[in-house]
C-alpha cells in the first residue's frame, strides 16, 4: 500500500444521471404511474415524495390554497402539483450540459 492509496477514491455508491420524467403518487405516497427510468432508485423517489405530500397536507390543514410547489436546485427542478391528496411530480434536470 503506497502513500497515495490513502487519498484515492474508495468504492462508494454509484453515481447516476438525474433523469427527466414524471410520476404520480396517491395520498399515501404509493407510485401510481411513472415515466422515470427503472434505474432511478425507489429510495430517491421516496425522498422526493415525502416532503411534497407533507407540504400539501400541511397547507390543507392550515386552510391554505396550495396547488403547486416548485423546488429549484442547481442541477434539478422539481415541480409538484396537488391532485386530490396525491401529487403529480415533474423532474427536469438542467445545468450547463443540459440547456433546454
Amino acid at each position: 500500500m503506497g502513500i497515495l492509496d490513502l487519498f484515492s477514491k474508495k468504492d462508494g455508491p454509484a453515481a447516476f444521471e438525474i433523469p427527466a420524467g414524471t410520476f404520480t403518487v396517491d395520498r399515501h405516497g404509493n407510485v401510481l404511474s411513472s415515466t422515470l427510468p427503472q434505474s432511478f432508485p425507489p429510495e430517491c423517489v421516496a425522498q422526493i415524495v415525502k416532503p411534497v405530500l407533507e407540504s400539501f397536507h400541511g397547507a390543507k390543514k392550515a386552510q391554505l390554497a396550495l396547488t403547486e410547489i416548485v423546488i429549484q436546485y442547481s442541477a434539478l427542478k422539481i415541480t409538484a402539483r396537488e391532485l386530490r391528496g396525491g401529487a403529480m411530480i415533474f423532474l427536469a434536470p438542467h445545468g450547463p450540459q443540459r440547456q433546454t
